[in-house]
């Protein structure tokens, strides 16, 4: 991540960190680890819960937070408001509705989160399966944030742009891991499991990393100047040159 400060020179970095520990969900441990190596924010998605030590941790931290939609008395919050750049930026974690089990619709949670945060810009990480409701959020918030960037499935998509009334949109920004794999698991480990349909214990794949995520460049107002897709092979960041 040094590099890439050095290279893109943000003023915030976010991070989802939602398959961080051995790649499924987030510990006290691996976060701690993103936030050393230059993470300013956290997000996570449906894996957030799955180790359960990390609980009082999502508590503790602001800076950690799971989607706003979950149910009220579920560990950890849904929102942060931290300051870059001299503005006031929220940064909002929503699950999509279908598909994914949450408590309250996704549109109608950051419609009330938007109401209440005083922020000078924000940013949405709608971590959802499918691509239409994504789509979906970015249209419904243009004009609204800063950016709705979507996550959960793993494979960066094709569609960045700016929206007519100035979101930063994209439906997935990827996956920082391997490309040698099937979504992170080893090739031949997920190939078991498709063709015999039978348990098969996954494996994090380790070769052929890649970085991915979008730089998103804030107006003053803010809205989006613009949005630049992030797809670095991870040795090419071990430098600045």
């Amino acid at each position: 991540m040094p590099a890439l400060r050095e290279r893109y020179e943000p003023q915030l970095v976010i991070v989802n960190g939602e398959n961080s520990a051995g790649g499924m969900g987030i510990t006290e441990r691996t976060a701690q680890e993103l936030f050393d190596a230059g993470a300013n924010v956290i997000t996570t998605g449906n894996h957030v819960y799955r180790h359960r030590e990390v609980y009082q941790y999502l508590e503790r931290c602001e800076r950690v937070i799971r989607p706003a939609n979950y149910p009220y008395a579920n560990p950890g919050r849904g929102h942060a408001l931290v300051e870059a750049g001299g503005q006031r930026v929220g940064v909002i974690n929503l699950s999509g509705a279908e598909g994914l089990k949450v408590a309250r619709s996704p549109f109608h949670e950051v419609d009330t989160i938007l109401e209440r945060l005083q922020a000078d810009c924000v940013i949405v990480d709608f971590h959802a399966e499918m691509t239409s409701e994504k789509v979906a959020m970015g249209w419904h918030l243009d004009g609204k944030v800063a950016a709705v960037l979507g996550t959960h499935t793993h494979v960066p998509t094709a569609d960045a742009r700016v929206l007519p009334k100035g979101t930063a949109f994209i439906s997935d920004v990827g996956m920082t891991g391997s490309r040698t794999s099937v979504l992170g698991v080893k090739p031949e480990q997920a190939l078991e499991r498709l063709i015999t349909q039978m348990p098969v214990r996954f494996e994090t794949a380790e070769d052929d990393v890649w970085v991915m995520g979008v730089v998103v460049e804030v107006r003053a107002d803010g809205c989006a100047e613009s949005i630049v897709q992030v797809l670095i092979p991870a040795s090419a960041t071990s430098s600045s040159g």
